[in-house]
């Protein structure tokens, strides 16, 4: 789109209006300008979208450099449309809404890097660095012949199914070298560019926009807060795990340490689910659902995993896929050799009612809680597309990725298996309920303080706290201080860890994650308690309750017209954040892990305040026996004189 396209309106306009270079108070010619913004910004969206789509889901050199032309030409379409509209408009002493809509407008991003060769290589470092993390590959020789392993899905099913220490380090270890060293200059290049066009734009760093976006001076006090108020369930699950795999894996973890990271059946330890079979409380008796094998039995294949998800949405009176979305969707890894950015997501080409998943969907039960999720997603972009398009995003970044797991809440528990076919019977057990809740909170609290701390590195980064240096150690100290984790062999600054995660090189902030693991639990309580649900809050399923479809609908239908808040309160009566509904939700849970790590007098928590504090498990064993010598032989003097 040329320059000269982009101008005319706002040319003709200021002719008509008589106050060329005077910015103008009309309200109702602001907002004619506004829908002409409208219409045009769809084009351009569509087509940077579409470009975009033919890289990720195909990836050569052709696409990669289509991709960061259309980039390029939609920076300054965005650029252009943030001057004509200071300019042209004093909006201050417009109505709220018309505010809301140019200060969104003036906020561009990367876009306000005046320098053009500076924008042009921010583009091409995201790109280049997008290109190697969904490349790369873990190469080994099998008796002769190299053996090349993509990331999905051969190395995430290792890491979940296998068991032995020394194969999962190596597939640790090998992700990690073929990743983080090509992307350590490449990122150092990336942060000092963001943070040039934060300035920009009116921030300190790319840090603090991003946290503009939660519209909350309190945000940062306010995220401590639920972290501290969530950190004691964290603490008490990460003790009774650590004693489970110390029973499967000997003296390698020690029961004072922080754990070894490749144990988990996670390439980044975020969430523990895989290791289910390792820890579950009651081995004998149901709750721990895997129903992969159910759905292998009846011949799921990615298809019917999604038209599941999308009965759920429309058993609510929300809205069902439109055709093209079976149409242009990637939901499997293609088999004609392409390479594509697996990682799964969802996608809005603003206009048309074009919405896609990209997504290489394997048959498991953790694929379909992530196909619920991105679809999730797309139910978002269905309820609020007759939004101006300045207003169809989440509420706030942690809303729209709340939405798919909020359903998946439902999907995942016995009753809703049941009654789709997939487990045979549900069992009302003690017992099993708390194996329910162990295989959830492996997954949704384990979560947490890795959703807490990726943030917490690159806010850091960012304000120059965390130099390059010292990115990798500083990656560790958090891990170490939040997770309780430590890396299985030795890490230094010629590694880059942190870019072993797709967030990193994608520059995807990640804050939204843990929000949305809190706030997902006052979503379910609230549909829960809108669609009549009796009982623990765990046990609850919405399926089918148009009531509960009715109060999501109003919620999602808001888009970001409103501040967040109003949107939290639209659907929960709440008007703020709180980790409540998701302590309601693991009480019995808690309940119960305290009173085993009590039995087993378990160390909450971990020595090391780094991983390189880390003992050795054998030399933590003599230590501890060393310290405790003079003890033992006072408590034997003493039995000796009172038996005489």
């Amino acid at each position: 789109m040329s320059l000269q396209t982009t101008r005319v309106f706002p040319i003709l306009l200021t002719l008509v209006l008589g106050v060329a270079g005077t910015p103008s108070t009309d309200e109702t010619a602001a907002r004619e300008w506004l829908e002409w913004y409208n219409t045009r910004a769809q084009d351009v969206y569509y087509k940077s979208s579409t470009a975009s789509w033919a890289y990720n889901t195909n990836i050569t050199d052709e696409t990669q450099q289509r991709q960061v032309e259309v980039s390029l030409e939609t920076s300054q379409f965005i650029k252009e449309v943030a001057q004509n509209a200071t300019a042209l408009w004093d909006w201050s002493g417009m109505s709220f809404d018309t505010k809301r809509k140019f200060d969104s407008i003036t906020n561009i991003g990367s876009a306000a890097l005046q320098n053009q060769t500076k924008l042009e290589r921010l583009t091409n470092v995201q790109s280049e660095m997008r290109r190697i993390y969904s490349t790369a590959k873990v190469c080994e020789n099998v008796d002769g012949q190299e053996n090349c392993m993509v990331f999905e899905p051969d190395l995430t099913r290792e890491l979940a199914t296998g068991r032995d220490y020394n194969r999962l380090q190596f597939i640790w270890d090998g992700w990690r070298a073929s990743v983080g060293p090509q992307l350590r200059s490449l990122y150092q290049e990336f942060v000092d560019l963001s943070n040039e066009a934060a300035v920009a734009n009116g921030f300190d760093n790319t840090g603090a926009s991003w946290r503009s976006w939660y519209e909350v001076d309190t945000f940062e006090q306010d995220l401590e807060n639920i972290y501290e108020e969530l950190k004691p369930l964290y603490l008490n699950l990460h003790a009774y795990v650590r004693r489970k795999l110390s029973e499967t894996y000997g003296n390698r973890v020690s029961l004072t340490d922080p754990i070894p990271a490749h144990l988990f059946g996670n390439m980044w330890s975020q969430q523990w689910n895989n290791i289910f079979d390792l820890v579950e409380p009651y081995p004998n008796k149901p709750g721990g659902i895997d129903v992969t094998p159910k759905m292998v039995e009846q011949n799921y294949n990615a298809t019917h995993m999604f038209r599941v998800s999308e009965e759920f949405f429309t058993s609510l009176g929300l809205g069902a896929m439109p055709d093209t979305f079976w149409e242009r969707s990637m939901i499997v890894r293609p088999t004609d050799g392409r390479d594509v950015v697996c990682y799964a997501s969802a996608w809005d080409f603003s206009r048309d009612r074009d919405f896609r998943i990209k997504q290489c969907t394997d048959v498991t039960m953790e694929d379909l809680l992530t196909v619920h999720h991105e679809m999730g997603h797309i139910q978002y972009y269905i309820q609020y597309a007759d939004q101006p398009l300045i207003y169809r995003g989440g509420a706030n970044p942690g809303f729209h990725e709340a939405v798919g797991d909020v359903l998946a809440l439902s999907v995942a528990t016995p009753k809703h298996l049941n009654q789709i076919g997939l487990l045979d019977e549900v069992t009302e057990d003690p017992d099993a309920d708390i194996n329910f809740l162990m295989a959830t909170a492996l997954e949704k609290i384990a979560f947490l303080p890795f959703g807490y701390l990726i943030d917490q590195w690159r806010w850091r980064v960012f304000d120059g706290s965390t130099g390059p240096d010292n990115y990798n150690a500083e990656w560790w100290r958090l891990r170490t201080k939040y997770q309780g984790i430590k890396p299985p062999s030795t890490r230094d600054e010629t590694l880059f860890d942190p870019g072993c995660k797709f967030h990193i090189p994608n520059n995807t902030p990640y804050i939204r994650y843990f929000v949305s693991f809190v706030i997902q639990f006052q979503f379910h309580e609230a549909l829960c308690r809108e669609a009549g649900h009796t009982g623990p809050l765990h046990t609850c399923d919405i399926y089918r309750s148009t009531a509960a479809g009715d109060k999501l609908k109003a919620m999602l239908q808001m888009g970001t017209s409103k501040p967040w808040p109003e949107a939290m309160e639209a659907i929960t009566g709440q008007r703020s954040m709180t980790a409540s509904s998701l302590l309601k939700y693991f009480q019995p849970l808690t309940d119960w892990l305290k009173q085993k790590n009590w039995e087993n007098r378990e160390k909450l928590g971990w020595d090391a305040e780094t991983w390189e504090d880390a003992k050795d498990p054998a030399a933590s064993f003599a230590s501890a026996v060393q310290a405790t010598l003079p003890v033992m032989l006072l408590a034997l003097m003493a039995a000796i004189f009172f038996r005489c």
